[in-house]
């Protein structure tokens, strides 16, 4: 296709795509876990592996990337068998509601998504033109924005009426899933460039090579860990009224609202504007910014027992997202190569799967020995220590 063609085709398919993903978002930021607390009565360790599924997806990352380059698939097609494994992870607990079913069903379906994310981020280094990049993907990322935020409502509604029509959550699900594939089996794309490297960690040496790369992925790591911390606490913190001493008892759309409407809203508004951004300012400086936007919203929502202060810390917290979404899918695009963004990209999502396993573990475990605003206190501390790791590279540009 030329390419004015190559993009019209991509940016249409990957409109229906994101909307099919924000319905599947608000499962991982709300329902999956609403579901293990209220239906299932599930402890730490379910909690913990549901709250990571997605991050199990990003730890694997250089392995789909190594097999996708060693079999020479191009990637958008490779990156379409894994939503319909998504697809299947969702569908076979909603056929067979099986307690011992739901946790790694759950589990194969969030991680389908976040596997295929180096080849969506060599797609659109191929697909949209540099200039364009932020501004177009920010497009996609408000219909997902969307879309989550009617489902956040709607699906809140369904278990409104009783916690054991989550199968039908889970349908919707596994839907949002099959869509996802067809749109994905549609786009066009090449296989990656280059000779693939011996094993799947190879890739892992640019962490050495480049220092910009390496404070940039270390900062990520700090704020990245405090905020996965703290992402799965929420549901902990409005689910559990009595225990955590909140002045209002939640339901379980108030739930939803909370953790999926109001910051879901948040970064629909703001979501442009972060694309924009990118496009035009220093990556470091926006990075920076970006992580006080979301020490602030940890803080805000932790210290409040309020409805009022919960939503102002959950807007503070959409806000900073809205360019979280941008600055994260697309910032390897600002430091490698054009035929290497997939191999930085696995290095990046490997690193973010690292702590997403290990953070919601820890925040669970933490729960037990520290209040919640203090938990709060401490990530937004790590926070901020992880931005001094970008000055040196604010400096150099």
């Amino acid at each position: 296709m030329p390419p004015s063609a190559t993009t019209r085709t991509t940016f249409r398919h990957e409109l229906l795509r994101s909307l099919s993903t924000g319905i599947v978002e608000s499962a991982g930021r709300t329902f999956l876990l609403v579901i293990a607390v209220q239906h299932f009565q599930a402890g730490a360790v379910a909690k913990s592996l549901i709250a990571a599924g997605g991050s199990l997806g990003l730890l694997l990352t250089p392995l789909v990337v190594w097999v996708v380059h060693r079999q020479r698939w191009r990637t958008a097609r490779a990156a379409s068998v894994l939503f319909a494994m998504g697809c299947v992870g969702f569908l076979v607990p909603t056929l067979l509601p099986w307690p011992w079913l739901f946790v790694p069903g759950s589990v194969i379906g969030m991680m389908a998504g976040y596997l295929a994310i180096p080849l969506l981020t060599q797609m659109y280094q191929e697909n949209y033109p540099a200039v364009e990049r932020g501004r177009l993907f920010s497009r996609t990322v408000m219909v997902r924005i969307g879309g989550a935020i009617l489902f956040s409502d709607l699906g809140g509604r369904i278990l409104e009426g009783g916690s054991d029509r989550y199968r039908i959550l889970m349908l919707v699900f596994a839907a949002a899933q099959g869509t996802a594939a067809w749109c994905l089996y549609r786009c066009p794309s090449s296989p990656l460039q280059g000779d693939h490297a011996e094993h799947p960690l190879k890739p892992m040496r640019l962490i050495r090579e480049d220092d910009r790369f390496r404070n940039t992925l270390i900062s990520w790591m700090l704020m990245g860990f405090a905020n996965l911390m703290m992402l799965p606490l929420r549901i902990e913190y409005l689910a559990h009224p009595d225990k955590y001493h909140l002045s209002f008892v939640p339901s379980a759309v108030e739930i939803a609202w909370i953790t999926g409407v109001v910051p879901n809203l948040a970064r629909l508004v703001m979501n442009p504007i972060w694309g924009r951004l990118f496009d035009r300012m220093n990556f470091f400086a926006l990075r920076a910014v970006l992580n006080a936007g979301f020490a602030i919203g940890i803080l805000a929502f932790f210290v409040s027992d309020s409805m009022t202060g919960l939503v102002l810390g959950a807007i503070v917290y959409g806000i900073s997202e809205a360019g979280g979404d941008v600055a994260w899918s697309l910032w390897v695009t600002k430091l490698a190569p054009a035929d290497r963004v997939a191999d930085y990209m696995s290095v990046h999502t490997c690193m973010t799967g690292v702590r997403g396993v290990i953070a919601p573990a820890v925040g669970f475990a933490a729960v037990g020995h520290m209040t919640l605003p203090q938990i709060g206190i401490a990530s937004a501390i790590l926070i901020v220590g992880g931005s001094l790791f970008l000055v040196p590279s604010m400096k150099r540009r």
